[in-house]
């Protein structure tokens, strides 16, 4: 919201006298050509090898290949250590997650400008002390390894260019045998490789140039049953190929620059030496990565345990996580236990029978034909899986990028002689195969030109992470697999650590003069002491320190702090059972009751009779507006609530809440099902009573002593302060055409500070930086102006959902949005401003040694709730620090990680985290301490129901547009907006 001077003159502000300027950032877009892949295999020439035949091109080979060497060419003009080579080397695609403390100058290249004009570096705030007090002192044990260094050490960087461009696992294959086969060329060094272009030697190469030639034998495998099952895959021969391999100097570095940053005597503002620490984590990465399946930071293999089928065409693998750190007590070696879904190396047809119900007998039925629907969920299953084919042989891999329009048998095309040729009667004449399942459309394997693969001859290529969202047991299965109690976890981090396949496994510890710990960090944490809490006054209990072992509370005898009084609401059913209907006046009249017990007044009577709709009204947009618009018209436009009981989950789900929270309804909705009906437990209506308050208007509980008098430094009843919290929620992975949603809430009943409004925005697909957040700061500075009757002197911004590589861009211009909403209500008005970054997917675990003395919690249990970290294994120089707020009840619990990249109210280590903990008691849906503070969890709600809103509405279909010739990618499309909420609802917490 926009306000002029003279409009906003009567506001009551703070200043300070402040500005921010930010350079913009300019970004590259790489632009990926693929070649032109034929039904008709044709040879691939290397003319500029001519005393070597052509070979067909392959791409993956299974591991202990025997290679042929070749003699190497040495360049003749070497060159001394420091001279460097002008070598061209692509930018490293995966950074390492622990490169935090980069300067802003080269991320963001934001400046601040002091009261002079002087330009200051903006850059990430400092640990205010030497860590929090507050608190007893627990015994822990952390999954980081301490890593020692030879600062002395230098590392030589070589750039690696190999011909033709093989995949990662080949130029593995490669590097291995060049290293073992010229060891003069190597000076004796085991080198370590990126599986790209990045080559680390712990001594200088014999010449700054170097050329090879390998001959490599790649195994090709043919099937002979085409559409079953591939597990009897067999080797039937070899077919060489040749590579030529071009190594060049590019620099030589060693460790006193890291030395000198980990020290604690260092200078504060030295940058994190990006090129040493990301050098001796591909060291310490070599050997996982020739052993396991690497994704992204992680590695999977079968020797981590048995692989486990969950349904669906996907197969769960266990495997670790592991990230080089920098941290205080000096470089650090995160392992974490890690499980992800993998596609089933099977062939695509007995793939789709397992992904899909309607093809499930399709083996039976080998002249099934698919609707068009049915057409554009196998595409979408399909799309950038890789598969080779089994009708000759070879190991080429092709990257599904559609399904053809028509069915098998209806499918001609051109060959090299312009000829047309029938594609069925093709592999009838080529490969002597009859097509069987002729009404299936081909797989389509080329963006730009028509190339067809019939599905029975294709197989998945193993390796392949599945990037498909999961269904329901699918995940229940995933979850299972990867749920271990702490000793169980902490048992297995440490077998990585000893293990064959972990980062100590090989000889690159040897090699580079490294040191790794295989015993895990021990460190002292504290277990901060619970709020007292405040519930209504209604109650016998008023007052109560959660002082369970959980720190959970109960309402038995208490009300909640404020409960609301709904007169007017209407209940409406879809589908259920005469019997499961006839639950519905018992439950009406039970969560009145259950309502009453906890303060809070639902009419026992509904404004109309309760409805009974059919759940086909959930697939009709339409139709279900309409029914929904005759029960407001009943209550006279004037409804409070309406209760919608549901037979199963269902996709019309977003569909009702898009029609009751941004049509010209605007009403509060409550979803649930009729299962959960027929057991009517006094804890299933007291969680429903709960959501049902908060969203009309109401909260459960709030600190006994506020704020100010919590942290009377910097919070005064007289000057106000807000808390927001803000998440960008992006579409699935393989979604490249719907939008991202952003969202933002805001506190706005100081000093209370436990009821948040919220602003949510659609913009640009994958877009982290939130576009419109200034405005949605404005209008919620707007929002609590009105309720508070003066803007806030401070504000305190939670933001969730960014990676450490992505901090100080998205502060630079997230910090300058924020700086110029403020500056829209007067020039003066400078509130200070302290921004948080929130991470819960890290891989950080705590857990309790096996020796404790602490019979309370015992080490098979996780850590308790208000456990802090802030030494050891934080950030050597940066505010930051780990608190787990909550109790968990299954697996090991993960510790909320908080790192404050701007502070200009100088919290101690002790207010901040005092702060957070006591926020997460007042979380409005639960009575107990949540995981994280209640701001970020509000948004990713908020950020969640804007999808929702996008989720019917846009095109399911819109990720490629076709022609009768052509098959590109399309652009990502303009952003649609969201639906305006309606203003009934605008200032309520229907979100949560």
């Amino acid at each position: 919201m926009e306000e002029t001077e003279e409009s906003s003159g009567n506001m009551k502000f703070t200043s300070q006298r402040r500005s921010l300027r930010e350079e913009a950032n300019s970004h590259e877009h790489l632009h990926h050509h693929y070649p032109a892949l034929l039904p008709l295999p044709s040879p691939i020439p290397l003319k500029q090898l001519a005393f070597t035949p052509p070979f067909p091109q392959n791409h993956t080979i299974k591991s202990k290949t025997h290679l042929q060497n070749h003699p190497c060419k040495l360049n003749k003009n070497s060159s001394s250590d420091d001279k460097v080579s002008e070598a061209t080397i692509a930018p490293v695609s995966h950074t390492n997650s622990a490169q935090i403390g980069l300067h802003l100058q080269t991320k963001a290249k934001a400046s601040l400008k002091g009261d002079d004009g002087d330009g200051k570096k903006l850059i990430s705030a400092r640990r205010p002390d030497s860590g929090g007090k507050e608190g007893s002192v627990i015994s822990l044990l952390a999954n980081h390894f301490l890593v020692k260094f030879d600062s002395s050490q230098r590392i030589y960087h070589y750039s690696v260019e190999i011909t033709p461009n093989p995949s990662k696992e080949i130029s593995r294959e490669i590097k291995q045998k060049l290293v073992d086969n010229n060891s003069a060329c190597f000076s004796g060094a085991f080198p370590a490789y990126d599986g790209r272009k990045n080559l680390y030697s712990p001594i200088k190469l014999q010449n700054d140039k170097l050329e090879f030639y390998i001959s490599l034998p790649i195994p090709t495998r043919k099937m002979t049953l085409p559409y079953e099952e591939t597990h009897d895959l067999k080797e039937k021969n070899e077919q060489l190929k040749l590579f030529r391999i071009n190594i060049k100097l590019v620099s030589n570095i060693n460790g006193k620059d890291l030395s000198n940053y980990l020290s604690k005597d260092g200078d504060d503002w030295v940058p994190l030496p990006q090129d040493y620490l990301h050098a001796l984590d591909v060291v310490l990465r070599e050997n996982p990565s020739e052993k396991c399946v690497p994704i992204g930071r992680s590695f999977y293999s079968s020797s981590m345990g048995k692989t486990r089928e969950i349904g669906g065409g996907a197969v769960g693998f266990r495997g670790f996580f592991q990230s080089l750190r920098p941290t205080q007590q000096g470089l650090s070696l995160n392992v974490d236990f890690s499980v992800t879904a993998f596609h089933e190396s099977i062939g695509v047809i007995p793939y789709l029978q397992k992904r899909f119900e309607f093809l499930r007998d399709l083996s039976q039925r080998k002249t099934t034909s698919l609707t068009c629907k049915e057409r554009k969920e196998v595409e979408k299953a399909l799309k950038n899986i890789r598969v080779f084919v089994c009708h000759r042989e070879t190991m080429q891999k092709y990257c599904v990028y559609g399904l053809t329009e028509e069915a098998t048998e209806n499918i001609w095309f051109a060959d090299r002689d312009e000829k047309n040729l029938r594609l069925v009667n093709y592999f009838k004449d080529h490969y002597n195969y009859d097509i069987q399942f002729r009404n299936l459309p081909c797989l389509q394997i080329s963006r730009s030109k028509p190339c067809y693969l019939p599905m029975e001859l294709c197989v998945i290529c193993e390796g392949q992470k599945f990037l498909g969202k999961l269904f329901d047991d699918q995940t229940a299965k995933i979850l299972k697999m990867g749920c271990q109690r702490p000793r169980e976890r902490r048992s297995i981090i440490e077998g990585v650590m000893r293990g064959n396949v972990g980062p100590t496994s090989g000889n690159q510890e040897r090699e580079f003069k490294l040191k790794v710990s295989r015993e895990m960090t021990r460190l002292t944490g504290r277990i901060l002491h619970p709020p007292k809490l405040k519930l209504g006054d209604g109650g016998h209990m008023r007052n109560l320190i959660p002082s369970r072992h959980n720190r959970q509370w109960n309402l038995l005898d208490g009300h909640v702090f404020e409960g609301t009084k709904i007169e007017r609401w209407a209940l409406i059913s879809f589908g259920g059972t005469p019997e499961q209907k006839s639950y519905i006046p018992k439950f009406i009249n039970q969560l009145s009751q259950r309502c009453e017990q906890l303060g809070i007044f639902l009419n026992k009577n509904t404004i109309i009779s309760p409805q009974f709709e059919s759940s086909q009204v959930l697939n009709n947009f339409t139709l279900l507006e309409t029914k929904l618009k005759k029960i407001q018209r009943s209550a006279s436009n004037n409804l409070q609530l309406l209760i919608c009981i549901m037979e199963r989950k269902h996709k019309g789900y977003a569909d009702l809440k898009r029609i009751a929270e941004t049509s010209t309804i605007g009403v509060v909705s409550q979803c649930c099902l009729y299962p959960n009906l027929t057991k009517l437990t006094s804890q299933f209506l007291a969680n429903l009573a709960l959501k049902i308050n908060a969203k009309v208007g109401g909260c459960t509980v709030t600190l006994y002593n506020s704020l100010p008098s919590e942290i009377p430094r910097l919070f005064q009843i007289d000057e106000p302060a807000i808390f927001m919290g803000a998440d960008v929620t992006h579409p699935h992975p393989l979604d490249d055409f719907n939008p991202s949603v952003a969202a933002v809430v805001g506190s706005m009943n100081w000093p209370n500070s436990n009821k948040y409004i919220s602003r949510i925005r659609s913009q640009t697909h994958r877009q982290e930086i939130i576009q419109d957040l200034g405005e949605m700061v404005g209008e919620l500075l707007h929002d609590f102006y009105q309720e508070v009757k003066k803007l806030p002197s401070r504000i305190i911004f939670f933001r969730d959902g960014i990676s450490e590589t992505q901090f100080y861009k998205v502060l630079g211009e997230e910090l300058e949005s924020i700086n110029r909403a403020c500056s829209k209500f007067h020039q003066s008005y400078k509130p200070f401003i302290t921004f948080v970054v929130v991470q819960k997917r890290h891989h950080t675990r705590l857990f309790l040694p096996f020796e404790t003395t602490d019979q309370s919690y015992i080490y098979e249990n996780n850590i308790p709730p208000g456990t802090v970290v802030d030494s050891v294994i934080t950030h050597p120089k940066e505010f930051d620090f780990y608190l787990c707020s909550h109790w968990g009840v299954k697996g090991t619990s993960r510790p909320t990680h908080y790192h404050v990249l701007w502070d200009e109210n100088k919290f101690t280590s002790d207010e901040l985290q005092k702060l957070v903990y006591n926020l997460c008691f007042t979380f409005v849906r639960c009575t107990k301490p949540i995981s994280l503070v209640p701001p970020v969890y509000y948004a990713h709600l908020a950020a969640y129901r804007g999808r929702l809103y996008l989720e019917r509405s846009s095109e399911p279909s819109g990720l490629y547009r076709r022609s009768t010739s052509t098959l590109s990618r399309a652009a990502p499309p303009k952003t649609e907006p969201l639906p305006k909420l309606s203003e009934n609802i605008k200032k309520l917490m229907f979100y949560c």
